[in-house]
């Protein structure tokens, strides 16, 4: 592919100090022209000139990379400086200076911090200058370095303001698809859930009812999924979860229903439930259900069977306290710190294999009701508890 020298051209002259760099080599040596270049093995192309003595080269224009001595720079990565090209040993007879007219002469390399040779800071006359002194060499390799410095923090910009615009759109359409995909899903799994309650009323043998409240169930399940995802992707494209709060609605029989709902689901398992609550905060009772829903679900699946999970509400310093308590196999601290990003997995043998959206949406519930939602787990137990304020 062709290199974009126009792109190294725009960029030099992004560089707001190269004109007054310029302006100090003339000033500084007497010379007429100075130029910032940009050489390659067979191009050498003018990125911002100071042309004092009609040199007649643009910015842009183009010389025969062959014919210059940035051309040797660019070869041995050496300044070469020529203060009388009459008297100079080296290039007295060098078809250059004749070709270009000029007798005084210097050029210093622009190697980027990465090593990479881009061009030079070079500077002609037609009359002899007094240039090969520790002042003015110095002074042309601050400036040089200056320059690269400055073309590599562009060249890092960009790429990041590429990467970053990358990474947004691959994000967006992400949140999106799952946004369409999760609208999408909802319709058969109504007409599935609709069609297994007819079921349900009809006459029907043991077995069949076994099965169909056994695809009921699993409907209930995904549909509890969807919601998740949606959730998800409505946190992230809308900035956050909206509520709908009201005031003075009592709270147990809010949770009472959800520990009901999934007692049903679970017969075999036993979840007791403790509610002291003399208060009824302000709260959106759908979106605490579905927190708590979440919660205990966690708790029934990844607990010990053999043990109770515990539900507690009360009301502690103005705070309303709210916690679910499972025995069974411990978190690690490492688990713990990832718990309630999207999409995390605890690791293997932890018991809280399959964590992926629910956590993190009653995460977002929490802090959406100015709470928190914290874990805390050892050889006994695992407890979720969400607490916020009453008021």
């Amino acid at each position: 592919m062709a290199h974009d020298f126009q792109q190294d051209i725009d960029a030099v002259q992004k560089i707001a100090a190269v004109p007054t760099i310029l302006d100090v080599v003339c000033r500084s040596t007497g010379m007429g022209f100075a130029a910032v270049a940009r050489v390659t093995e067979d191009r050498w192309i003018a990125c911002q000139v100071l042309d004092h003595i009609a040199f007649g080269l643009p910015a842009g224009g183009e010389l025969n990379a062959e014919t210059t001595l940035c051309h040797e720079v660019r070869g041995h990565r050496h300044a070469i400086v020529i203060d009388d090209v009459s008297k100079d040993p080296i290039y007295c007879d060098h078809r250059t200076p004749e070709l270009h007219d000029f007798q005084s002469y210097i050029s210093m390399p622009i190697v980027l911090p990465d090593g990479r040779f881009f061009g030079t800071l070079c500077a002609i006359d037609p009359k002899p200058a007094t240039l090969n002194n520790p002042q003015t060499l110095g002074t042309f390799k601050l400036f040089a370095e200056l320059i690269a410095y400055h073309l590599d923090a562009d060249t890092k910009l960009s790429d990041a303001q590429e990467s970053l615009l990358s990474a947004q759109t691959s994000s967006e359409l992400r949140e999106q698809f799952i946004a369409v995909l999760g609208h999408d899903l909802r319709n058969p799994l109504a007409s599935i859930n609709g069609g297994t309650n007819l079921l349900l009323r009809e006459p029907q043998t043991e077995k069949a009812q076994k099965i169909i409240r056994l695809m009921r169930g699993s409907v209930l399940r995904m549909s509890g999924l969807i919601d998740n995802v949606l959730d998800f992707a409505r946190g992230r494209l809308s900035g956050g979860l909206a509520l709908q709060k009201e005031s003075g609605r009592p709270l147990a029989p809010t949770l009472e229903q959800v520990v009901a709902e999934i007692s049903a689901g679970h017969p075999d398992r036993q979840i007791e439930l403790a509610i002291d609550l003399a208060a009824s905060p302000d709260v959106d009772h759908g979106r605490l259900a579905q927190m708590l829903s979440n919660l205990v679900e966690n708790a029934v699946t990844h607990g010990s069977p053999d043990e109770p999970v515990r539900v507690r509400a009360h009301m502690s310093e103005g705070q309303l306290v709210l916690s679910v308590t499972n025995a069974g196999t411990p978190i690690s601290e490492s688990a713990l710190a990832q718990l309630f990003q999207p999409f995390s997995r605890a690791e293997p043998g932890s018991g809280m294999r399959g964590l992926g959206l629910g956590l993190y949406i009653a995460s977002q519930i929490a802090q959406a009701h100015g709470g928190k939602l914290e874990a805390a787990s050892n050889e006994t137990e695992t407890t979720f508890t969400f607490t916020m304020p009453a008021a």
